[in-house]
């Protein structure tokens, strides 16, 4: 384990209690306030896909690779991918999201901003 796993598994905890919230919202008709919630879009931005982005970019920068085991890389690429999925869908928008930690922070470090990344990433919402 690196050093970042604790935090890596407080991430993907952290998604996986996001998408049951929204998934349990659906399941309880509330589909309308999950759609169109741009409020909880910026949130899984700001405090989910930001945070794992960040986090693969703070262990590979700075002159020192912090090696990841697989599954600690398969869990941050997955929580970062669960909240892609669930910013696409408060815009209402089903994505199956499997973009690469690597692209991410790439397109995080040249736009210097989540929310671009994100639509880069998912054309979501559209331009």
């Amino acid at each position: 384990m690196s050093r970042y796993g604790p935090r890596i598994a407080a991430l993907e905890r952290r998604a996986e209690r996001d998408r049951a919230s929204f998934d349990a919202d659906l399941d309880n008709g509330k589909a309308a306030e999950r759609y169109d919630d741009g409020e909880a879009a910026e949130r899984y931005l700001r405090d989910g896909a930001g945070q794992a982005i960040w986090l693969y970019v703070e262990a590979r920068t700075g002159g020192r690779l912090v090696p990841f085991s697989d599954a600690e890389f398969e869990a941050l690429e997955g929580a970062m991918n669960t909240w892609l999925e669930l910013y696409a869908r408060s815009y209402g928008v089903d994505l199956e999201a499997d973009f690469t930690l690597r692209e991410a922070a790439e397109l995080l470090l040249e736009t210097r901003n989540v929310h671009d990344t994100a639509q880069l990433l998912t054309g979501i919402p559209g331009r």
